[in-house]
């Protein structure tokens, strides 16, 4: 670990996750464009008079901070041009996804200035309407392709090119494979898959599911069986949701 004191000023970030620290202090996890993923304290922010009032999810903005090692400290955090239009509450759990995923995928310090470009992007098309499981699953599948974990989808396991009316298994880690029929458990048609590798989610709700299958397989394996809290959340809510 570094012993030289750092000071860097009005980076580019968003405000991934938040934790209480002591009586009026935070640990912020931090997406910076130029920086990565980091860890930072931001110390007095919980007081009446507090100076980082737009340490907010989904909010551009420019922080700038100082200290030794990986853990600086913030000073300070001010809003990154015209404040956006709030989140709709409907689609906040979908941000805090976008965030779970970064955290949980991520490797602190690694710069990611296209990823991040991807994630603003992203917040805009959530808080601009656009049809959500297209939003979820461009970003799942670009996360995944710029962090070097993504699969070729227009070949099979062995090379031969998909062809749109076939249908195949996706095994994560080992490519596609042909399946025996579109009624075979799991069986994903080829065009769903093409649709994904040209970054062109399907828009049906057949070709919607297929995706959704694809990728959150993709995404279960890079998270080695971990469970995301918001996914967890997800199910609550539905179950309250639920007519009695």
């Amino acid at each position: 670990m570094s012993t030289s004191r750092t000071r860097t000023q009005l980076a580019c970030g968003f405000v991934l996750h938040q934790r209480p620290y002591r009586d009026t202090s935070l640990i912020l996890e931090l997406f910076v464009r130029d920086h990565g993923r980091l860890s930072a304290f931001a110390r007095g922010v919980r007081g009446p008079r507090s100076r980082f009032a737009s340490l907010q999810p989904f909010q551009p903005l420019l922080l700038s901070w100082s200290g030794r090692g990986e853990s600086p400290t913030l000073s300070g955090a001010e809003v990154d041009g015209p404040p956006p239009a709030p989140m709709p509450a409907e689609r906040i759990l979908s941000g805090f996804y976008l965030n779970e995923l970064l955290l949980r995928l991520t490797v602190p310090h690694d710069p990611q200035p296209e990823l991040y470009a991807h994630y603003a992007a992203t917040l805009t098309r959530l808080r601009a309407g656009e049809p959500l499981e297209a939003v979820l699953r461009l970003f799942e599948k670009r996360l995944l392709d710029l962090l070097g974990y993504g699969n070729d989808l227009r070949c099979e396991a062995d090379g031969r090119a998909v062809e749109a009316d076939a249908h195949y298994h996706f095994r994560p880690g080992a490519g596609l494979w042909p399946a025996a029929g579109p009624d075979a458990e799991g069986a994903v048609q080829g065009r769903v898959l093409l649709a994904l590798a040209a970054d062109e989610p399907p828009g049906d709700t057949d070709g919607q599911r297929q995706a959704r299958q694809v990728l959150r397989a993709a995404l279960d394996h890079c998270l080695d069986g971990r469970e995301l809290r918001v996914r967890t959340v997800a199910r609550a809510v539905a179950r309250m949701e639920r007519p009695c």
